[in-house]
């Protein structure tokens, strides 16, 4: 069942998806050769406990993990596509990091990734990050009242495919309101015209992840949650919480200029 959120609702969710966009670009300035995973994700709490906001990642258990996921970020490395664990490992000069986090803010959800590279990039990193982006900006674009989810996915997928990257099997982007994930799904590949049609009051967490090897699959390492690409090519991942609105798509985790 999908919830259709009010004006009001969607500018709580807003303020969740500030507290993301937020503790993302702390973290992103804390990234550098030499610092831990685990001490960016302490960046990210401490971001998260000055809002007064609370994390839908700690201790989330979803059908497919042995454990509950025990940090408040996703910190997925080089060829870890998603939901990498934050670990003791320093970053190195030329890593590609994609990190992913969530806030719970007055009853609402915001959730948000990045990608970038630490130190020297290598071009191919730059290009596969920059194709990343355009493909979010092309679901987002997409994400209009009286078009379909399908049309989003269509919209990733062809920016996606047409550069010649993987897609992800199975992984996609969400429904988002009062819970991290609620329905529907939004794949990040699909036909055009087909899937629920979007109304005005729709919350959907759109995130494409690209493979920079071309192939769709994945495996899941051996701590039950990162996803790493089976032909060990680098991956990346962005993501942006976004009401769909009669005055068109609204990015709830776009960081506030103003």
């Amino acid at each position: 069942m999908v919830e259709l959120k009010t004006d009001t609702s969607i500018d709580a969710m807003h303020e969740a998806g500030q507290v993301v966009a937020s503790a993302l670009t702390a973290v992103r300035s804390a990234a550098d050769v030499g610092v831990s995973l685990l001490e960016l994700d302490e960046v990210a709490r401490d971001v998260l406990r000055a809002a007064g906001a609370t994390s839908p990642f700690l201790g989330y258990r979803p059908s497919f993990a042995s454990t509950p996921f025990p940090a408040v970020i996703c910190a997925s490395v080089n060829d870890a596509i998603v939901h990498g664990i934050p670990n003791g490992y320093r970053l190195r000069d030329g890593d590609l990091v994609s990190v992913d986090c969530g806030a719970q803010l007055g009853g609402w959800a915001g959730d948000s990734a990045i990608s970038f590279t630490v130190g020297t990039p290598r071009p191919a990193d730059v290009t596969l990050i920059e194709t990343a982006e355009r493909a979010l900006a092309a679901g987002i674009g997409a994400a209009v009242v009286g078009n379909r989810v399908g049309d989003i996915a269509h919209a990733i997928g062809t920016v996606c495919r047409g550069a010649g990257y993987g897609i992800m099997e199975d992984f996609g982007g969400h429904g988002i309101g009062r819970r991290m994930h609620e329905d529907p799904g939004v794949p990040n590949e699909g036909r055009p015209g087909r899937g629920m049609p979007l109304r005005h009051g729709m919350c959907l967490a759109i995130e494409p992840m690209l493979i920079a090897g071309g192939t769709d699959t994945y495996h899941t390492a051996p701590d039950g949650w990162t996803l790493r690409t089976n032909d060990g090519s680098r991956a990346a991942h962005v993501e942006h919480t976004v009401a769909i609105t009669e005055n068109g798509p609204r990015v709830l985790t776009a960081r506030r200029t103003a």
